[in-house]
């Protein structure tokens, strides 16, 4: 039994140290077997109890938004690195790739970020990330509206599910590199203004 695990014995340092462990080994499960893979897997190579996992993480979601979370200084790098561009347009672009990159980090994250997105709902631990990257996505497509280079009628949500769309086919293996790339360029056709002003 842990520390952690006998009432009244708890140090704020082993709830951390438990805590690291469980985020470390979970992302190493989710890279070997995939979001699905069993939690009590993840409680056992951290070297913890079940109880222990869900005192941290009452649920799956819940520990895949922690684990995202620790991912997530890597998107964060990227969009400072799109910010520097100069065209509205291609900004756009470079976040759709980043977000698609994102998503397929594990095998079978589409799904629940897919899931949560669409529901919207407040106890899913996993909406308020997809919220701010919706959000993060709708201020690109402004700009590229602005320009005249996306249309109107285009959402952040819109491009969001398109993302996760992607990763899903490359995720399941669903499509070789040249067919991903078709797949990009016929939803890049239906996003883009077909006469952008000059």
């Amino acid at each position: 039994m842990s520390t952690e695990e006998r009432p009244g014995r708890r140090t704020r340092a082993d709830v951390q140290r438990n805590r690291a462990a469980l985020l470390e080994a979970a992302q190493r499960q989710f890279l070997k077997f995939g979001v699905g893979t069993s939690l009590e897997a993840v409680a056992k190579e951290a070297g913890v109890g079940p109880g222990t996992l869900y005192r941290h993480f009452p649920n799956r979601e819940a520990l895949l938004a922690a684990v995202l979370q620790t991912r997530s200084a890597e998107l964060e790098a990227q969009r400072a690195e799109i910010a520097q561009l100069d065209d509205a347009f291609e900004r756009l672009r470079r976040w759709l790739r980043a977000m698609e990159e994102y998503f397929s980090a594990f095998s079978g994250l589409p799904e629940p970020l897919m899931a949560a997105a669409r529901a919207l709902e407040p106890d899913n631990p996993l909406t308020v990330p997809c919220e701010q990257i919706i959000a993060t996505t709708d201020e690109y497509v402004r700009a590229a509206q602005l320009s005249g280079q996306v249309r109107g009628a285009v959402t952040g949500r819109d491009l969001f599910f398109l993302a996760v769309s992607v990763a899903w086919t490359v995720g399941a293996a669903a499509a070789d590199e040249e067919s991903v790339g078709r797949l990009r360029a016929l939803m890049e056709n239906g996003y883009r203004e077909q006469n952008p002003r000059e």
